[in-house]
């Protein structure tokens, strides 16, 4: 049903209320905090209305009232105001991350470690997924007069390597010649398309050459499918065992939900730009007394990975959300300036 105005202010107030204390929010205290005079029988009225609409609940007899599941997603669909994050904050996130990103897995792993830091919960990033991610360069360098390494750098920034050793004694000047056979070969081709078919294909089509590159092949197939797997980078999963919101069996559930890195990815990897998930959104039952905030981060205009915060559904939401899109912002800036310059 649609709410009166009336209505919407003392949910925002009763949600706002419990947010900050984490107390069953009562009719006195809701009076002092409204901008207009009303009654406390008038407004034990209208928390009867919204807890039979199904947002509010009655903890107990004679208690106040707390928020529903329903109760936060209409606060967040229709009420909330978003949060200015400040210049000290903005200040740390940048050093930090400027700090870190000398490649987009450091960039990455101190996103997830800034935000659990700021927000006391467990906070989550994620590279991009591996159907949009494409050979961008790959490079060589000679280890020893037998071995050496095969460096695949995607187009989404990541970088990986791997050994190979040759039965005949290694050059520079052979290794500049595998380097240009196989740029000229791979340099925009999809990472899910090199498997082992397309790579014997490619073996073919350099002739005599592919006489002096079976392990060298192998190790640029091997470095561009661990490329194309997604990375999940997690940081504060202990702190969700310690927050006072959940009982054992939510903290359990919600530290277990974290060790499925396929489930954590595929909570991420839904949608586009910032989402909200409370408690059953989230389409995980370890996660139904949770809640968390997805911002999606873009790499040259496309959708690429995610950064997120999980933590208990009374947390606060307004300032939530502005640091981890500031963050999932951070994190596109500093990859993109990486793969320019690779």
């Amino acid at each position: 049903m649609a709410l009166s105005e009336r209505k919407k202010e003392i949910l925002r107030c009763v949600i706002e209320s419990y947010i900050s204390d984490g107390e069953a929010v009562g009719s006195r205290t809701l009076q002092a905090m409204l901008d207009f005079n009303v009654s406390s029988a008038t407004i034990r009225n209208e928390m009867v209305a919204l807890e039979n609409s199904g947002y509010l609940i009655q903890p107990h007899t004679s208690a106040g009232r707390v928020p529903t599941e329903s109760g936060y997603r209409y606060y967040l669909d229709n009420l909330m105001n978003r949060a200015v994050l400040n210049e000290r904050v903005t200040a740390y996130i940048n050093g930090r991350m400027e700090q870190n990103s000398s490649s987009p897995e450091n960039v990455l792993e101190t996103a997830s470690a800034v935000l659990s830091e700021l927000t006391q919960f467990c906070a989550v990033a994620t590279t991009p997924a591996d159907t949009n991610s494409r050979i961008h360069k790959i490079r060589f360098v000679r280890t020893g007069r037998h071995t050496g390494m095969a460096v695949v750098i995607t187009s989404t920034g990541t970088v990986k390597t791997r050994l190979f050793r040759t039965e005949y004694v290694l050059s520079d000047d052979m290794l500049r010649v595998f380097e240009r056979a196989l740029n000229e070969r791979l340099c925009g081709v999809l990472l899910i398309e090199i498997n082992r078919a397309f790579i014997q294909t490619t073996a073919l089509s350099f002739g005599e050459l592919s006489l002096f590159m079976p392990n060298v092949l192998i190790a640029v197939s091997e470095a561009a499918q661990e490329a194309a797997q997604m990375s999940v980078f997690e940081s504060g999963t202990t702190k969700l065992m310690f927050l006072s919101d959940f009982d054992i069996y939510s903290a359990r559930d919600a530290v277990k939900f974290m060790s499925d890195r396929s489930g954590v990815a595929g909570l991420l990897t839904s949608g586009t730009g910032t989402r909200v998930f409370v408690g059953a959104e989230t389409g995980r039952y370890e996660l139904k007394n949770a809640a968390a905030v997805v911002s999606h981060y873009t790499l040259d205009g496309t959708t690429a990975g995610a950064v997120a915060v999980i933590g208990p559904r009374r947390m606060s939401y307004s300032e939530i959300i502005s640091a981890t899109e500031y963050v999932a912002e951070k994190c596109g800036d500093l990859i993109n300036d990486l793969i320019e310059l690779k």
